[in-house]
């Protein structure tokens, strides 16, 4: 079995919520960046140790916040030495609109595993586009990059949509899968 590590900022719980349904089908820790961008000093040993990273962020504004972002910055020390080379990573992000710009920011997640020479695993689950589809059903919102997750701006999130929890859960399955079967 590999250890996954979910990593993310959650500036109102929504992205929490989804974090810690991409952690339940990974089986992976939780680390949340902090208001002030910052992780705990332990939470970088325990990425150094992981054999998935999945990175998770809200969209905001149409990129990742600045604190998920001051965060990105500072794996640029484990860049340097090429401490993730090769790990296998993922990444989700969710915001009010049903679009709302998130391709984007999956880019921006998807171009640091890149940069830290990583290996990235696309969302694999086909989309519900059928005009019976509903936001009960898997992947309705059409994803492949990684976790796309609409969460409605007037409710907690307690009412993000059952299909895109489910989604979630199976994400984190997906990667953690990936990453035993390159452990070998």
């Amino acid at each position: 079995m590999s250890k996954a590590v979910v990593v993310y900022f959650s500036g109102y719980g929504h992205t929490k919520r989804v974090a810690q349904a991409v952690a339940e089908g990974a089986k992976a820790e939780l680390i949340e960046v902090d208001a002030e961008g910052n992780i705990p000093e332990a939470a970088w040993t325990t990425l150094d140790g992981a054999d998935a990273i999945i990175l998770g962020a809200p969209t905001y504004m149409g990129s990742a916040p600045w604190q998920f972002k001051k965060f990105a910055d500072a794996t640029s020390k484990k860049w340097f030495v090429r401490e993730w080379q090769d790990k296998v990573f993922g990444g989700f992000t969710n915001s009010a609109s049903l679009n709302g710009d998130k391709a984007v920011t999956l880019i921006q997640l998807q171009t640091l595993a890149s940069q830290h020479g990583g290996i990235w695993v696309s969302l694999g689950q086909l989309p519900s586009n059928t005009k019976a589809a509903t936001r009960g059903d898997v992947n309705n919102l059409g994803g492949s990059v990684g976790l796309l997750v609409q969460s409605p701006s007037d409710v907690g999130a307690e009412d993000i949509p059952s299909g895109d929890i489910e989604t979630a859960k199976r994400y984190g399955a997906r990667v953690a899968e990936v990453a035993s079967r390159l452990r070998g």
